[in-house]
């Protein structure tokens, strides 16, 4: 009989559904796991990852936080000194967004699809995205459909996981990745195969060089990334 494919690369409807039920079910503990499984590291890229929005051009502005998950990137923003603005974070999995409604309370919660965001064209002056370009089931449209909503100069920033490029660190990374994470991650959230699915759809992303090129296609210009601890994790950049 044939094998189904992983969740990570099922095809359309098949991977929405299964990513939307998956973050349902761990979404209690959610950050906590985050938290553990990064040794607290996700904090300090997050805090890199809002420092590379520039929204000190215009801080009394709207900007998006796409695929928020729990807003800690949309609260990140909303807390920096000076910012006078708006977050609205945008998740299709809504018991994510309701846990973390607490964490600031300038940011707006909305129940919405990546891939068919309900703003208006240019609605943003900038817009971040943490570790969810890779659960779409299209990147390149997901990319298009933020320069769609981010007007001429905004800036998009796009922190996700990636594959150390030098040795030893990589061979140590997959092996925590493919053996650790996920006995852990089981542990903790009692999902069956949440934290199976997640090495599988980062070794099945595009690099960083590639991404970059991505979002070139999609109509950013002056693209750029950065690798963070050792080439575990890239924070990409663009403007629209």
């Amino acid at each position: 009989m044939p094998t189904a494919p992983p969740p990570a690369q099922a095809p359309g409807d098949a991977k929405r559904s299964y990513v939307r039920d998956m973050f349902t079910a761990i979404a209690p503990r959610y950050d906590l796991l985050n938290h553990v499984l990064s040794l607290n590291i996700d904090r300090r890229w997050r805090r890199r990852t809002v420092g590379r929005l520039d929204w000190e051009r215009a801080p009394a502005d709207r900007y998006l936080d796409c695929c928020a998950g729990t807003l800690d990137l949309a609260a990140e923003l909303a807390h920096r000194p000076g910012f006078e603005g708006r977050v609205v974070g945008a998740d299709f999995v809504v018991p994510m967004l309701k846990l973390g409604r607490a964490k600031a309370q300038s940011v707006r919660p909305v129940g919405a699809d990546a891939l068919r965001l309900p703003f208006r064209d240019g609605a943003f002056a900038g817009a971040v995205v943490g570790f969810g370009l890779r659960n779409l089931i299209d990147v390149d449209a997901g990319l298009r459909e933020l320069r769609r909503v981010l007007r001429s100069g905004a800036r998009l920033v796009v922190l996700e996981f990636t594959l150390p490029p030098a040795q030893p660190m990589r061979v140590l990374y997959l092996a925590y990745f493919r053996h650790v994470l996920p006995v852990v991650g089981r542990v903790v959230s009692k999902h069956r195969d949440a934290y199976t699915y997640l090495p599988d759809s980062v070794l099945g992303f595009p690099s960083p060089r590639d991404l970059a090129a991505r979002m070139t296609g999609a109509g950013f210009r002056d693209v750029a990334f950065e690798r963070v601890t050792f080439g575990v994790a890239a924070i990409h950049w663009g403007t629209a």
